[in-house]
């Protein structure tokens, strides 16, 4: 079994999908929530700071002290950009599912003391990312200018054929300002559903080194090294991507020195 790839079947309630020791994770735990129109869910954050980022759908997130009502609203996550709730450390919290709604949940160990808060579509920050057949969109939700401990999420939409995360990037050491420490994981969806992707996964010395086919709902983990993804023609590749700095939350990286030539193209 590949320790950094993961299979995820649709099904009501909470999955969890990667805990923390999966595939080298240390700071990133990652599940689906799906709750028919009426139900709820309920948990206790604990010891951990939780995104939950809704993938499709509609509810209402509550806890102490905040009421996040009529939250989300894109049909999927091809329609459109999202709402993320903002869960801290300590809280117990309340979704409702307002029709049947569909939550990506993050989350990292914290002791951040700090409100629950929405981020709303009008918030997220859209970028063009990439040239000729490594462009893509991204939307940036959960980024530096939130209040997190270590989480910093967006949303990245590959056309047909084309590679992302390209030239392929690390971000493995604390290096101001060019690098950063921060692991990952890639949540994907395809449109039709049946597309289907490779994610690579390697390292300068080779002590890394993954390949691997993604299709719908499958999630990889990337602990470390370069991660570029190749998107099969005919498909738009959808990926939530949920990051996790170690000591610093920013938006930079560095390139494979064998690949960097291609920017001067």
């Amino acid at each position: 079994m590949n320790n950094y790839l993961r299979h995820y079947q649709r099904r009501d309630g909470f999955t969890r999908i990667a805990s923390i020791g999966d595939g080298e994770l240390q700071l990133t735990e990652f599940g689906i929530i799906n709750l028919r129109k009426g139900h709820e869910y309920s948990a206790d954050s604990g010891q951990r700071e939780v995104a939950l980022i809704i993938l499709g759908g509609q509810c209402s997130v509550s806890g102490q002290g905040f009421q996040f009502n009529q939250t989300g609203g894109r049909k999927d996550v091809f329609s459109g950009k999202p709402h993320t709730v903002y869960v801290p450390c300590s809280f117990r919290y309340l979704i409702r599912a307002e029709s049947d709604v569909e939550i990506a949940w993050a989350a990292s160990p914290s002791s951040l003391k700090t409100p629950a808060y929405l981020i709303t579509p009008e918030q997220v920050k859209e970028v063009h990312l990439g040239k000729e057949n490594y462009q893509r969109d991204a939307y940036l939700m959960l980024t530096d200018a939130f209040p997190a401990a270590h989480l910093f999420i967006g949303e990245a939409f590959v056309p047909s054929g084309n590679h992302a995360s390209y030239p392929p990037h690390r971000h493995d050491f604390d290096n101001l300002p060019v690098e950063v420490d921060m692991e990952e994981i890639y949540f994907f969806r395809f449109n039709p559903g049946q597309g289907y992707g490779i994610q690579k996964i390697y390292t300068d010395d080779g002590s890394l080194d993954v390949t691997c086919t993604v299709k719908q709902n499958d999630t990889t983990l990337i602990p470390r090294g370069y991660h570029p993804v190749i998107n099969a023609p005919g498909y738009t590749m959808y990926y939530l991507w949920i990051m996790a700095g170690r000591n610093h939350r920013k938006f930079v990286s560095v390139i494979d020195p064998n690949h960097k030539w291609i920017l001067g193209k």
